[in-house]
């Protein structure tokens, strides 16, 4: 065998990726998106505890995995972008009891991750020095303008 062709075939060398092939999901390209993603947890990001599992019913790999120790465990769902995505898989995944990841894969390997939750949260503040841009002044001085001519009257 060639170096080149050794170079090729790494990944599917790889126990992770012979792992995921053993759990039989017949969508070889959800499952490579799959490794993609979990090389990019393990070896990029360096989260904990990264897993797969297979969804029979949704007959695809998902991950599990924590963001670091003592975090939340979460789902991910790798799916590669041009597959659409429906409610009925969301709620799937969401119901195993672990907050949801999305990870969509592009075919260059560029992921995209998407926190998904059940039901409506609350937005965080946003981070950072902003000013107003004086819309409270603005309109302060409105009102000081019209209780102010209401008594010359």
């Amino acid at each position: 065998m060639s170096m080149s062709g050794k170079c090729q075939n790494w990944m599917l060398l790889h126990p992770a990726y012979v792992k995921m092939k053993n759990l039989e999901v017949d969508d070889s390209e959800q499952v490579h998106a799959a490794f993609l993603v979990y090389m990019d947890l393990t070896e990029v990001r360096h989260w904990k505890e990264v897993s797969c599992v297979k969804s029979d019913e949704l007959k695809l790999v998902l991950l599990e995995a924590k963001e670091k120790e003592g975090s939340t465990m979460l789902s991910v769902l790798p799916l590669p972008v041009h597959r659409s995505l429906c409610h009925n898989t969301i709620r799937h995944v969401l119901d195993r009891g672990f907050p949801m990841l999305l990870c969509a894969v592009a075919s260059d390997s560029t992921l995209v991750y998407q926190r998904l939750t059940d039901g409506l949260v609350t937005p965080d503040p946003p981070a950072g020095p902003f000013q107003d841009g004086g819309r409270r002044q603005h309109r302060k001085r409105r009102q000081q303008q019209s209780t102010s001519s209401g008594k010359h009257k």
